[in-house]
């Protein structure tokens, strides 16, 4: 049994968020009918093509599903439409950001007669605020949500990355949300009402930066190709003799060892550059040491010796690395798919549930085709989760849920940030030894004295609505108590380096006798059985993995990261999406399995386009920069004032024809030969120029009103920090203002997905260190006071971090 072949979902509309949603279930065996017009979807004409003009990006979205025309024109359209609707379980509705010819239907009165149904609705902005009725691109969105202004040369432009990943991000929310309520109907109540903002979806990147800066008050900047602010060098792509390294050091051990590897002694021993923070200052000088010594050996060879020293490093691939590599094979990260006649490979799904794993590849359907699917639409017999059989309206899909969470740093506490949003009780395992190093890492005295670690806006951030204990589960009574924690519960999640957890007597194997319906996921950098297993890894470290460098950029450029640590938030994203499915069919067969999750499999699909094209015809990807294989003009131009810049696209010959307008060239709106994409690529510079001119005049705020009120799409490119101020966020209520004990008043996102008017409300703030220990060691392991208090007196909880001496010491008396 596939883990959703019990479901039946319907795509109405054009959107590669509802798209990838789809896809999505079709992985785990739902069966998926996708609506198309006559002319088929529009995505079925995106870039890049492969060599039978099959669209690589439409290929991707859509194997294992079937299609299914309905021609509006047609007199029984929205009576075929309607039948289909109500005899499904989901309908996934992208018809907010291309309507596709879709036949007009009133949802709400079809909700009312099939309650069960679970209902999404996808947009660019969603239909309220300011942005409500803006057009817009993959691009143009990703501009205004702070996530390009960052990326390229210091003088800019800012370097914007392939059409794929807003669709992709906003597909895994509206993923999310759905599956949330398909876990909570398996067994009765009505279905859920969904709206997607693709557009605040895509903030779960850029949340890292707004709250860094905000908490900080630095003043963030652009400051080079593959550099990051606030961290300084090495944390980029750099050049070795052969090939292309990624380095990222994240610690002060990580740093020294960096320094050892070189021979950099006068670097290792200077007590100012030991944090990454403290080295951005000098990154120039930094870099003009180091950069020369790493080109005297091969990136392979690099990697072979920071493995040895465990230090972050990775080899940027090419394309044509990753469709040879044996293990993407065997790991199912890279599947076959069928399109048309033509065969290749493309990216799988980084959901790796391994008692009921996603499909291994597949075909793309063609216009109408319909394809088998066993569906079983039944549920076999088993032990239910927790439930009473009906969904009350004021209380949230994961209510009765409950996830121990072992998880530090980004992607971990994000995945279950998402799990405690949806209503979960997450209760997060820390330790006064080695607490979540979100809380910072710097051990000593006066930070630790001071009670810093309770101060960081990031760990605030990623462990709201959480309970919080401590346990150090090297120690018998540690262990103990976090066995009988996970005896009761239905998730277990950690992202420690593989080997960690078994070490500490908290295997797949041990957790699976102790309770037989728990879903345990272990979300690693490479999986658990990879070759790299034992590689030291940050969320930069799964972007320079993954083949997405190698897209970006000019064409005679380096490899371009697009992000600090990209890899965290997709790695979350993923693993919520893998532990819901995990969970739907634990519900309803009461058995548990094991999540392999391998974080740098989750980066994949952002590139797997260019996956389909290279594998059937062998050519190497193009790099457009900042221009579009598709849209003609596409670019980020200069506004007026400093370092401000504006993304625009013409996505058609009228929005074209509406551009030529404004910026003061009729002449060219009347050609007719401009009409076309490859005339007006002919004329790109001349073109852009002139868009340049225009802009170079103008508030980037004014120049995206005119051009919009024109309908054109254009965003501005924000910084991170801006989005706090944001005309349209601020309509909406994006950021909830949350009390913290030791922080105050601050802002918090919240989830792009929403049931109404308003966004779910934020119940509580992220838990101080050992904060729940009494509430959960006493009411839910039932531990007197004196067995409590003993557990203090050894040091297995506690309320304080300890300082490096105090730790030191601890170990002494421990091993004494």
């Amino acid at each position: 049994m596939e883990a959703l072949s019990h479901l039946r979902v319907v795509e109405i509309g054009s959107s590669a968020a509802t798209s990838y949603c789809a896809r999505l279930f079709a992985d785990f065996g739902a069966e998926v009918q996708k609506v198309e017009r006559p002319a088929g979807d529009p995505l079925r004409s995106s870039a890049p093509f492969t060599p039978g003009v099959q669209s690589a990006w439409f290929a991707f979205l859509n194997f294992n599903k079937s299609s299914i025309i309905i021609d509006a024109d047609e007199p029984d359209a929205i009576m075929r439409l309607r039948t289909l609707i109500e005899g499904c379980d989901i309908l996934l509705d992208g018809r907010d950001i291309e309507s596709a010819e879709c036949p007009s239907i009133d949802v709400a009165e079809i909700r009312k007669r099939h309650p069960k149904l679970i209902y999404l609705e996808a947009s660019w902005f969603d239909r309220e605020g300011p942005y409500a009725d803006f057009v817009a691109t993959d691009s143009t969105v990703r501009a205004l949500a702070g996530l390009i202004k960052l990326v390229g040369p210091a003088e800019g432009p800012p370097f914007h990355a392939p059409d794929f990943q807003a669709g992709i991000i906003a597909g895994l929310w509206g993923f999310i949300a759905v599956t949330s309520s398909a876990l909570e109907r398996v067994h009765g109540g009505a279905g859920r009402s969904w709206s997607l903002s693709a557009f605040e979806a895509n903030l779960a990147l850029s949340e890292y930066h707004t709250f860094e800066t905000f908490a900080s008050g630095n003043v963030m900047r652009r400051i080079g190709i593959n550099r990051f602010w606030p961290f300084g060098p090495p944390t980029g792509i750099y050049e070795t003799k052969k090939g292309w390294l990624g380095v990222t050091t994240g610690t002060p051990t990580q740093w020294q060892a960096f320094c050892d590897m070189l021979g950099l002694s006068e670097l290792r021993d200077n007590l100012a550059l030991v944090l990454a923070e403290d080295r951005l200052p000098q990154m120039d000088q930094i870099e003009r040491l180091f950069m020369p010594k790493l080109k005297a050996r091969t990136a392979q060879e690099w990697f072979v010796e920071g493995l040895k020293r465990k230090i972050p490093v990775i080899p940027v691939p090419e394309m044509s690395d990753l469709l040879v590599d044996p293990e993407k094979r065997r790991r199912g990260a890279m599947v076959p798919v069928l399109i048309g006649e033509e065969h290749g490979l493309t990216v799988g799904s980084p959901q790796r549930l391994t008692l009921t794993p996603p499909r291994r590849g597949g075909k793309v359907p063609d216009l109408g085709e319909q394809q088998g699917v066993a569906n079983a639409r039944t549920h076999p017999s088993g032990t239910a989760f927790r439930f009473d059989g009906r969904v009350d309206g004021d209380r949230q899909p994961l209510h009765g849920i409950r996830v121990i969470d072992f998880t530090m740093g980004w992607a971990g506490p994000l995945c279950t940030r998402i799990l405690a949003d949806l209503g979960a009780d997450v209760i997060k395992v820390e330790a006064i030894q080695y607490p979540d190093w979100w809380r910072g890492v710097d051990r000593r005295a006066a930070y630790v004295d001071g009670r810093m670690y309770e101060k960081t806006k990031r760990f605030s951030i990623l462990n709201r609505n959480k309970r919080g204990i401590t346990l150090d589960l090297t120690r018998a009574k540690g262990l103990a108590s976090a066995k009988r924690l996970l005896a009761d519960a239905d998730v277990a999640v950690d992202n420690y380096s593989v080997g960690v957890m078994p070490k500490l007597g908290l295997g797949y194997d041990v957790l699976r006798t102790l309770n037989p319906r728990l879903v345990v996921m272990s979300m690693s950098a490479f999986g658990v059985d990879s070759l790299y297993r034992d590689c030291r890894a940050y969320g930069s470290t799964l972007e320079q993995g993954s083949g997405l460098p190698s897209v970006i950029g000019n064409p005679d450029g380096p490899p371009i990261m697009s992000h600090i640590a990209f890899g965290d938030a997709v790695g979350g994203l993923n693993g919520c999406a893998a532990a819901l499915v995990a969970l739907v069919h634990a519900r309803i067969t009461g058995q548990g399995q094991f999540i392999d999750l391998a974080q740098i499999e989750c980066m994949m699909p952002f590139a797997a386009p260019w996956s389909i094209v290279h594998s059937i015809s062998g050519a190497a990807p193009a790099r457009y920069g900042n221009r579009h294989p598709e849209f003609v003009p596409h670019g980020c131009f200069r506004c007026a004032g400093e370092d401000n810049w504006i993304m625009v696209a013409a996505t058609n010959v009228g929005m074209w024809q509406r551009l030529a307008n404004l910026i003061g060239r009729p002449d060219w709106a009347a050609d007719t030969s401009l009409k076309y994409v490859e005339a007006r690529r002919a004329l790109q510079e001349v073109i852009e120029a002139a868009i340049a001119a225009w802009t170079l005049n103008r508030d980037a705020d004014e120049a995206m009103s005119e051009l919009q009120t024109a309908k054109i799409a254009a965003g501005v490119a924000r910084l991170p920090t801006d989005l706090l101020k944001d005309r349209h966020l601020g309509s909406r209520a994006f950021f909830q203002q949350i009390d913290h004990p030791f922080i105050g008043l601050h802002p918090q996102p919240s989830m792009p997905i929403r049931e109404g008017a308003g966004p779910y409300v934020i119940r509580t703030a992220a838990p101080t260190l050992g904060q729940h220990n009494r509430e959960i060691l006493s009411g839910l392991l039932c531990l007197s006071d004196a067995e409590i208090a003993e557990l203090l007196k050894e040091g297995v909880i506690g309320t304080a971090m300890l300082s490096e001496e105090e730790l030191a010491k601890a170990k002494n008396v421990s091993s004494g």
